[in-house]
């Protein structure tokens, strides 16, 4: 999943699940009707050849062993999700480190891209949402981590909004490569969305929590050098 803009809000919660029959109804009536073929079964059997009581006695036994087995094979399910959703409040609040797009609000984005060790001269490109260069300047190579505050090329203030951050590396003044700037993003939510855990940021971007390089405390922003 990449990181994508959702808009101004967000999407509403659709209706739950349709209710079903508890666990624990199911598995009583699925022994009840076992009960209702082992009866069909002792009537009909022939009488002069009758079923000795150790085969009943097995079949009684192997589907206890089934039923035991469903029966923890729910539970497991029912703590494996609970457990799931208690994980989730640990991202909440936190800054996650996530891969080249962030919501600039007026105050900086701190940006952390990493060490550029086959170039000697790195430029930052930022982008605004429709995708038109905002802002270029160099970055120092070694990585370190920076605060961009939304000012242009021409040293005028941008808009709130969507912008992405991409790294352009050059080595003896060819341009070798172009990668996508981290920025830590501040969470505001937390979903599971099959099977992944998937992040609400500011602004209402959305990334996938395996994206995630980093994640820190909001208090831990250390000190970054300016990319005004």
């Amino acid at each position: 999943m990449t990181v994508t803009p959702i808009g101004s809000a967000l999407p509403a919660t659709g209706p739950g699940p349709e209710r079903g029959r508890a666990p624990g109804i199911e598995t009583q009536s699925d022994y009840l009707t076992f009960l209702n073929m082992l009866t069909v079964q002792m009537q009909n059997q022939d009488p002069l050849n009758p079923m000795a009581s150790t085969d009943f006695a097995v079949q009684l036994a192997t589907f206890s062993g089934v039923e035991q087995q469903v029966m923890t094979n729910q539970l497991l399910t029912s703590i494996l999700e609970r457990t799931a959703l208690a994980d989730l409040d640990g991202w909440v609040g936190m800054e996650a480190r996530v891969p080249g797009l962030a919501w600039f609000d007026g105050g900086p984005v701190t940006l952390s891209p990493d060490a550029a060790v086959e170039a000697d001269l790195a430029t930052l490109v930022v982008r605004n949402a429709m995708g038109v260069i905002v802002d270029r300047r160099d970055l120092p190579p070694d990585g370190s981590q920076v605060a961009w505050h939304g000012i242009d090329s021409d040293g005028m203030p941008l808009p709130a909004g969507r912008y992405s951050f991409d790294m352009e590396l050059r080595s003896g003044g060819t341009l070798v490569d172009t990668v996508p700037v981290p920025a830590y993003q501040p969470v505001r939510e937390a979903r599971r969305d099959g099977g992944q855990t998937v992040l609400v940021l500011t602004g209402g971007l959305m990334v996938d929590s395996a994206q995630v390089t980093g994640l820190r405390a909001p208090e831990e922003t250390g000190d970054s050098q300016g990319a005004r």
